[in-house]
């Protein structure tokens, strides 16, 4: 079988491997498409300190069960349509205790400590396979990504009440827009590319910012009234977009930080102590939240065809990743079709 490989920083290869067996309580997947994320981005630039040497990339999927091994329950059939959680958790740790295993201190997600889907099979326990009926294994790719922005939104819980500010309109920005709207919630889209905010209206933001065009605190008054947003999400990971987020978040209003920062961001903290914040961290994402995705997007009403940049062969992989360098702004998401 045909394999991707990341060896060194600006490298990417495709290479022959067995094709992997289902043992027990394991499920043999065919992977039919896999994407590109972020992280992946920063593997191939050698950014990505988290990533195991030479890893095989990719923990975003849509794949059909080839066969299984004993002990895996009878819903999971040959044939069945499936995405996967790809993150794992050790059952022991305080988050895992506390039912937050999407943040277990011992994660290895996928593609990043672990090798990912970028092949043409592989195996998996049968508890992180979830099956997507009805959603083709194209669109399954784009599940886990959304499914980061949904459980964002649901760590603020979010209601028909608040007004949500998402600074950043990439896969997992977008992911908290439609979530957001979905819950009644009056969006407002922050980014630096108008197509990007034209689409974020196309899901559900009432109003849009280009924070390179417009004033933004100006703007946000005039929209809030000059209240401020009670939700503010920060999907970009940047110094100015954290500080914005503390500066403009409305008093006792929730910050919900999604984004990894490569500098240290400072902060004013009286704004903190004044505002009575609340101030949460976002990691991944649960069972709910992919389910939540998958319900979604089985309503048919998602842009789905405009949230994929590129569709390439494993053998266009190091192009499509050397053009995503070039224009890092302009991609939503790169798939791997291993039809």
């Amino acid at each position: 079988m045909r394999q991707i490989r990341i060896p060194a920083q600006g490298e990417m290869i495709v290479e022959q491997a067995p094709k992997p067996v289902a043992g027990a309580g394991e499920v043999l997947l065919k992977i039919k498409y896999a994407g590109f994320c972020g992280s992946d981005l920063n593997t191939f630039l050698g950014r990505n300190l988290m990533a195991k040497k030479a890893v095989i990339p990719g923990h975003e999927i849509g794949a059909e069960i080839e066969s299984t091994g004993t002990d895996v329950p009878g819903f999971l059939l040959p044939g069945l349509t499936v995405t996967v959680n790809p993150y794992t958790n050790c059952g022991h740790c305080a988050a895992c205790r506390s039912g937050h295993s999407n943040a277990c201190e011992f994660n290895e997600t996928l593609g990043v400590q672990r090798d990912g889907a970028m092949r043409d099979y592989m195996v998996l326990p049968w508890q992180k396979i979830i099956p997507a009926q009805g959603i083709s294994a194209r669109d399954c790719a784009l599940i886990e990504p959304m499914s980061v922005g949904f459980h964002a939104v649901s760590r603020a819980q979010v209601t028909d009440s608040d007004t949500v500010l998402v600074f950043g309109c990439g896969m997992i920005g977008v992911g908290a827009i439609v979530r957001a709207s979905l819950r009644g919630a009056t969006v407002i889209a922050v980014d630096l590319d108008n197509d990007k905010l034209a689409l974020a209206r196309r899901l559900g933001a009432a109003h849009t910012i280009n924070s390179k065009e417009q004033d933004l605190h100006a703007t946000l008054t005039e929209l809030t009234g000059g209240l401020g947003p009670t939700v503010v999400v920060e999907a970009v990971g940047s110094v100015p977009t954290y500080q914005a987020a503390i500066d403009e978040v409305a008093f006792s209003g929730r910050v919900v930080c999604i984004g990894y920062s490569k500098n240290d961001v400072t902060f004013h903290t009286g704004l903190f102590v004044k505002k009575e914040l609340h101030i949460f961290g976002s990691r991944n994402a649960l069972p709910m939240d992919f389910d939540a995705v998958i319900r979604y997007l089985r309503q048919g009403n998602c842009p789905k065809d405009e949230l994929i940049s590129a569709v390439v062969k494993p053998e266009e992989a190091l192009s499509a990743m050397q053009k995503w360098v070039e224009a890092p702004g302009k991609v939503f998401r790169i798939l791997v079709n291993f039809n």
